[in-house]
């Protein structure tokens, strides 16, 4: 059984038509629905997110004014892995590039789209696009290349830094796949090694395998070869000459606030 939160800060009627009609889609679907309406203090917000978490197979959907509500719920979400559906922003953003108006800014009608909030949505957009060496061509236009091999937090880290209007592109390292020559094309400086404990990344891997309902002793998870791919990812850093982080004892925000030192300092 799903378990649907829906939070406003209007009467949310408009957008609970919205979420009902996309759960309509799906035949003979169970769930429980709780609105919640008028939501414009944190105190509240926060209850409510809490609420969610705690609760198995929750969707939220929100429909805020608020710019700082609006992050703090998207934030929450991320951080503790939260279905989340934002009912207007996609629709504002198309009908404001189209239309080239401004929308209001009042609870109950449409949330205004700032220049910071464009921002946001096309850096998000470009890691995305640009996410696990899909196009290396993005690594040339990037305000920041991260590097490294796998489950080194290079997607979340790039999606987080996204949040922080910054366009980020993210190039795994395999021993087997070619180095993209745009990585030696574009100034070490913007770009980051990111590299983990054997350790760490092994427990990783397995547990990565498990949610994936593979068995755990693949050579995915293999230690000599979480070690091969690591000596691998070594000698390619040195060669680009980039800084490298360990982020086997960090957290995502850690991790962040030292990369954006580096930028700070670099654009400086």
């Amino acid at each position: 059984m799903l378990n649907i939160f829906l939070i406003s800060d209007s009467t949310g009627e408009t957008a609970e038509q919205l979420a009902r009609a996309a759960l309509a889609q799906f035949n003979n679907i169970e769930y429980t629905f709780e609105r919640f309406s008028h939501i414009r203090e944190f105190s509240d917000l926060s209850e409510i997110l809490n609420k969610c978490k705690d609760t198995e197979n929750s969707i939220l959907f929100y429909s805020l004014v608020d710019a700082p509500l609006l992050d703090y719920v998207k934030k929450f979400s991320e951080l503790h892995s939260i279905t989340n559906v934002d009912l207007l922003s996609a629709s504002i953003l198309a009908i404001q590039r189209v239309s080239n108006m401004a929308p209001g800014n009042t609870p109950g009608a449409l949330r205004k789209l700032n220049e910071e909030y464009f921002k946001r949505i096309d850096s998000i957009e470009f890691a995305v696009r640009y996410d696990d060496g899909k196009d290396p061509r993005g690594v040339l236009i990037a305000d920041l290349v991260i590097i490294g091999i796998s489950r080194t937090s290079k997607t979340p880290l790039s999606m987080y830094l996204a949040n922080k209007n910054i366009r980020v592109a993210n190039i795994p390292l395999v021993p087997e796949t070619p180095v993209p020559e745009e990585l030696f094309k574009v100034s070490p400086k913007k770009i980051i090694g990111l590299t983990n404990s054997p350790e760490k990344l092994e427990s990783i891997r397995k547990e990565r395998l498990k949610s994936l309902g593979l068995p755990d002793n693949s050579i995915y998870s293999n230690s000599n070869r979480i070690l091969e791919e690591l000596e691998y990812s070594s000698r390619i850093m040195k060669k680009i000459g980039c800084p490298v982080i360990d982020v086997s004892a960090k957290a995502i925000e850690e991790t962040a606030d030292i990369i954006l030192k580096h930028l700070l300092k670099i654009n400086k």
